[in-house]
């Protein structure tokens, strides 16, 4: 069983910065992506950013430039710092862990920008 815990997540004022973690336990492969996604209101959950133990890092263009993802593989932890974060970031941020052919979830936090 895999267990995916997210922490990080607020209120923040636009321009301001976050930084979201996520620890995974179980049976953890030594191959894995792990990675953020998003969903606000209204919308289907899209890929933020994603991680894998290779190193192979993708981004949403939307938080190119803004937003890092990093991991650390001794606590098979990821992490998103994200700056100048907008109005239009706000949304409930899921942490993923994909070991083919499974993905699993976290419960998802939520990220609220606004003055």
């Amino acid at each position: 069983q895999v267990q995916l815990v997210e922490s990080g997540g607020g209120l923040v004022q636009p321009g301001g910065s976050l930084r979201l973690s996520c620890a995974a336990s179980g049976s953890i492969s030594s191959i894995n992506t792990m990675g953020w996604y998003r969903q606000a209101p209204g919308k289907e959950r899209e890929l933020v950013a994603s991680l894998s133990t290779g190193r192979t890092t993708t981004y949403a263009g939307s938080v190119k430039g803004r937003f890092t993802i990093s991991r650390d593989n001794a606590k098979n932890t990821v992490y998103l710092q994200m700056n100048s974060l907008e109005p239009e970031d706000t949304a409930v941020y899921y942490c993923s862990l994909r070991m083919a052919p499974d993905t699993y979830w976290g419960q998802g936090t939520q990220v609220t920008v606004s003055s």
